[in-house]
């Protein structure tokens, strides 16, 4: 369905104005998972290894799972309240300016923390300003592109943010011995690419109703959005959700992969993580920004979706058949092309089975992608507890790690095959 979208289509941006857009999201997502992936994959595991060596694996599942909670919450409510803001700016300035600026000043503070407790916090902040400013910013690919021209502007911004996670993981692994200068570079570069959007790119004044009364009992029904009147919704949902559960349990404890499972001393780990992100950069490059613009051209997105994810499996369990350095080179190239690809269309496709707003109700385009993202929040706390709870339970045996997230990959690429909206 693309009826969603339909409401805004004075809004859509074309010419010069398209391409400034354009780089901008590329240029706010490629900061923001620049410094997820650096925060995630390098920096907080250094810090949790440097405090708790022994019991690094298991305190950084419940760090993850204790702030996932809140990530979860925040994306769908933030999404939805953007969607009642009525302001001066518009609906999502005052949401993208706040929340990455309050965002950025928490991860400048992180590593100052002292201790566990006082990390978990400073990241709490962190994490829950951030992710209500991503769904305002999502939300414009929707907003102000057409239909026709989505796929490009997915491919930029699925492009941006694999380009950002190789990038992030090579900065902070380079950065390793250096933490809060890390820390605080990337969460500068937050503050200053979340400014710098909304003033290149100001949102257009436009006549809308006024928000209706907030009713507390009505807000929370919202965010039910029925699998038998919606579908497409559903499955969508439901293979992103799986496709990112497999994704992220090997993502968040690449480190101590290649320490446990290869072999390699903390530093030499480390440097490896900063050579296999130049990698997997070239490869997201190459089919992060090429399948995009190939998906607006054939007018398809499941089939791309499809084959992207089952090369993420075969990724995501590379190390289980070749647990060497060439077989973690191995895993670089294979994520790099199946993300960047999955990254670069998944997002079009989300934009085109958000369900259809009848005549005379409020536009919920920000809650509905708000609530298809916690279908990535969600196993960002369930995937490092299943991961934590495997490795307890085999006595840090990680095949069985391997053979999970494979299945939970290779599942979600059939799920998206249902979806009948798209082709």
């Amino acid at each position: 369905m693309l009826a969603a979208a339909d409401p805004h289509s004075a809004n859509w941006v074309s010419g010069r104005g398209k391409w400034v857009l354009l780089v901008s999201l590329g240029t706010v997502f490629f900061t923001l998972l620049t410094l997820y992936a650096s925060v995630l994959g390098v920096l907080l595991p250094n810090q949790i290894q440097n405090l708790d060596p022994a019991g690094k694996a298991q305190t950084l599942g419940v760090i993850y799972a204790i702030t996932s909670v809140f990530s979860t919450l925040t994306t769908p409510i933030a999404g939805a309240l953007s969607d009642r803001t009525r302001s001066r700016f518009g609906r999502r300035t005052p949401w993208i300016v706040i929340g990455g600026t309050v965002g950025g000043i928490a991860i400048i503070l992180t590593p100052h923390g002292g201790n566990l407790v006082g990390i978990t916090a400073i990241w709490l902040v962190a994490v829950v300003t951030l992710n209500a400013m991503q769904p305002a910013i999502t939300t414009l690919v929707a907003d102000r592109f057409a239909p026709a021209e989505r796929g490009l502007a997915s491919g930029v911004v699925g492009g941006a943010m694999t380009a950002g996670v190789s990038f992030g993981t090579f900065f902070a692994g380079s950065l390793a011995n250096r933490i809060p200068l890390a820390y605080g570079i990337v969460g500068g570069a937050i503050v200053i690419a979340s400014l710098g959007f909304v003033m290149f790119n100001p949102e257009p004044r436009v006549a809308l109703p006024a928000a209706r009364p907030f009713r507390l009992g009505a807000f929370l029904k919202g965010f039910w959005i029925s699998p038998r009147e919606h579908p497409d919704f559903a499955w969508a949902f439901a293979g992103r959700f799986a496709i990112y559960m497999g994704y992220q349990a090997i993502l968040t404890y690449l480190l101590y992969i290649l320490q446990d499972h290869i072999g390699l001393s903390q530093s030499v780990a480390n440097a490896t993580i900063a050579t296999m992100s130049i990698v997997t950069f070239v490869a997201l490059v190459i089919s992060g920004l090429g399948s995009g613009v190939l998906s607006d051209r054939i007018g398809r997105r499941k089939p791309l979706v499809f084959l992207a994810s089952l090369v993420m499996a075969l990724a995501v369990t590379m190390p289980l058949f070749v647990p060497t350095a060439g077989g973690m080179m191995a895993y670089a190239v294979l994520i790099g092309l199946g993300y960047g690809a999955f990254m670069s269309v998944d997002l079009a496709l989300m934009t085109q089975v958000l369900p259809k707003a009848r005549e005379g109700e409020e536009d919920t385009t920000g809650k509905d992608l708000g609530i298809l993202t916690t279908a990535i929040n969600v196993p960002q706390i369930l995937s490092p507890v299943m991961a934590a709870a495997l490795l307890s339970l085999t006595g840090n045996s990680y095949p069985a790690l391997f053979i999970v997230s494979g299945l939970f990959v290779i599942v979600g690429s059939f799920l998206v095959l249902p979806i009948k909206s798209v082709r």
